[in-house]
């Protein structure tokens, strides 16, 4: 007798762990969860991530994959404090990091579910910017606030952002943002594109979940091949463009200027780059 799950039956697939995961009613919720850390992404957590989205990509009843972060910030970006551990060694380490970062952003931008992202406080580098450019939809409280941050440690965008965020706000705006790394306020990142749609902070939860709920009564053929169709729309192949965002990253990395940009970021000072 072959068997038959019920989708309103909750599952939990990641219970504990710097990512959470689980399923109800066709959603997949998908948990950055070191609130301690503004769910900076260290190691343990790019590893975690990955096998999140392929366990979506696995699971055909998954219509919606709802991210979000636990606690004030949605994303910080990379772990500054385990990257400048590194030390000399942080190129070899980016390289892997970079990595997982990467797959994770194709395999959001391949799923036939629709990803809907809730984004409150800031939204920071690969990690939390990447994720957010790769998310279909972006629901943002009105206080979060949008940091490429790259090259204010002397790294480059990872996570996809140096590919999709100029496709998203234009290449004038992206390069004001990348560039001058300035904070993007969530009023900007409505008028720009960056994001779909503002709420007050106190209703984020609420706006998000409807946001999910809707998506999840679509007919999911149908969504997934507008999806693909939309990405494709884009005009370029974000996937064929990472290696050399990785190279790139994992170049910039392994040089003086890198860890003197995370050092400063430790120290609270101003950093001083000699661009060796």
């Amino acid at each position: 007798m072959t068997s038959c799950i019920n989708a309103d039956t909750p599952e939990n697939w990641m219970a504990e762990g710097p990512v959470l995961l689980s399923y109800h009613q066709h959603i997949a919720t998908l948990i950055l969860n070191r609130p301690e850390a503004s769910n900076g992404m260290n190691i343990a957590l790019m590893r975690s991530l990955h096998e999140a989205v392929m366990r979506c990509h696995a699971v055909p009843r998954v219509r919606v994959v709802h991210l979000r972060g636990n606690g004030p910030n949605f994303c910080g970006g990379g772990d500054v404090r385990e990257f400048a551990s590194k030390g000399e060694g942080l190129g070899d380490f980016l390289r892997e990091v970079t990595a997982y970062l990467q797959m994770s952003v194709g395999a959001l931008i391949r799923l036939n579910s629709i990803v809907v992202a809730e984004v409150q406080g800031f939204a920071a580098g690969g990690g939390g910017l990447g994720l957010v450019c790769a998310s279909d939809i972006v629901i943002a409280g009105k206080s979060a606030k949008f940091l490429a941050g790259a090259t204010r440690v002397g790294m480059a965008p990872d996570g996809g952002a140096s590919v999709i965020l100029p496709r998203l706000v234009g290449f004038r705006r992206a390069a004001d943002i990348v560039l001058s790394n300035r904070i993007v306020a969530a009023d900007e990142a409505l008028a720009i594109g960056l994001v779909t749609r503002l709420t007050e902070d106190a209703n984020l939860a609420d706006e998000a979940r409807n946001s999910v709920l809707r998506f999840a009564s679509s007919a999911p053929r149908a969504t997934a091949a507008a999806k693909r169709l939309l990405w494709t729309g884009l005009g370029i192949s974000v996937e064929s463009c990472l290696p050399e965002e990785a190279r790139t990253v994992a170049e910039l990395s392994a040089t003086a200027d890198a860890r003197e940009g995370l050092a400063a970021v430790l120290e609270k000072r101003a950093p001083l780059f000699t661009g060796t």
